[in-house]
């Protein structure tokens, strides 16, 4: 599986990291857990099963739209079967859908399992945890900084989940 992720800023990776570590020193999941250094805020643009060498050299050639101007939002909650997912959406703008625009159509349209990632379900948003129980929603929704912060998208990378490898693209 690869995902086509795009990075944020100084200022907005800052505040989603203080919202990880927030959520750790509560003893509650988050994403900031992860110890390997290919673990940073990033926003999912596309997820396929496979990529051609093709499109991995013309998504570098998209990450030259960067930087995209972009606006974090406050917390938003995501139901994933019994658990749900805590993160912070991106608030649209015509810039980001365009620029989405562009990946979906280097690379096609996801297979059923990946929709949310089509131009049309996509909801841009950086992960702060997953597998969250309802009662530790609750108190995530408590502790997380949810102020609007403006900011761009200003790198672009390549994460294959199989390999383990990310591929800066931009």
């Amino acid at each position: 599986m690869f995902s086509v992720e795009a990075l944020p800023d100084t200022r907005i990776e800052v505040a989603v990291r203080a919202d990880w570590q927030r959520l750790i020193e509560a003893d509650l999941p988050s994403a900031g857990r992860h110890p390997s250094e290919s673990n940073r805020p990033h926003v999912t643009l596309a997820v396929r099963d496979d990529l051609s060498t093709d499109a991995g050299r013309e998504l570098a050639r998209l990450g030259d739209a960067l930087p995209v101007e972009c606006r974090l939002g406050g917390a938003v909650v995501f139901a994933a079967g019994e658990r749900f997912v805590l993160a912070r959406p991106l608030v649209m703008t015509a810039a980001l859908l365009r620029f989405h625009a562009r990946i979906v159509d280097l690379i096609g349209p996801p297979p059923v399992r990946y929709t949310v990632t089509a131009a049309d379900r996509w909801t841009p948003h950086i992960t702060l945890a997953r597998r969250m129980t309802a009662e530790q929603i609750g108190r995530a929704l408590g502790i997380v900084g949810a102020p609007t912060l403006e900011g761009e998208l200003t790198g672009l990378r390549l994460w294959d989940a199989e390999a383990k490898v990310v591929t800066p693209l931009r």
